[in-house]
C-alpha cells in the first residue's frame, strides 16, 4: 500500500475548501482516508491564520514511515517551514540543469561572495 499526503476537496461550487489527508494512493480524491492532518482554505486572506492549519508532528510521522506528499501539499509544507524531499531526491518536479562545462566565474568574487552581497549585507573582506 503506497501512502500519500494530498488534498481532498470540500466546499461548494466556486467556494473550495481542502483537507490535507493521508490516504492510500489508489483511493479516490474525496474517498476514504487514513487520517486528516490539516486544512487549507485558498479563499482566506494570505495573512489570515485560518488559511492553512497543518499538524506538523503528524506529517513528520507519516513522512518518516514513507508517505509521499503531492506537489500542492509539498508547497504548503514548505511554506509552513518543513523541508520535504520527494522520492526522486530533489524537492519539486523541475529538472535541475547541470552543464558539463564549468561556467566562467567572476574574478572579483572573494570566497564565493560577490561584491554586491558584500555591500548589501556589510561583510568585511
Amino acid at each position: 500500500m503506497v501512502v500519500s499526503i494530498r488534498l481532498a476537496r470540500l466546499g461548494c461550487t466556486h467556494n473550495p475548501f481542502y483537507r490535507v489527508v493521508v490516504t492510500d494512493s489508489k483511493c479516490a480524491r474525496d474517498g476514504k482516508n487514513i487520517e486528516v492532518v490539516g486544512y487549507y482554505n485558498p479563499l482566506a486572506a494570505k495573512d489570515d491564520e485560518k488559511r492553512v492549519n497543518i499538524k506538523l508532528e503528524r506529517v513528520k510521522y507519516w513522512l518518516s514511515v514513507g508517505a509521499q506528499p503531492s506537489e500542492p501539499v509539498e508547497s504548503l509544507l514548505f511554506k509552513a517551514g518543513l523541508q520535504v524531499k520527494r522520492k526522486g531526491g530533489l524537492s519539486g518536479s523541475y529538472p535541475v540543469d547541470t552543464p558539463n562545462e564549468e561556467q566562467p566565474s567572476n574574478d572579483k568574487e572573494v570566497d564565493g561572495v560577490s561584491p554586491e552581497a558584500v555591500f548589501s549585507i556589510g561583510l568585511q573582506v
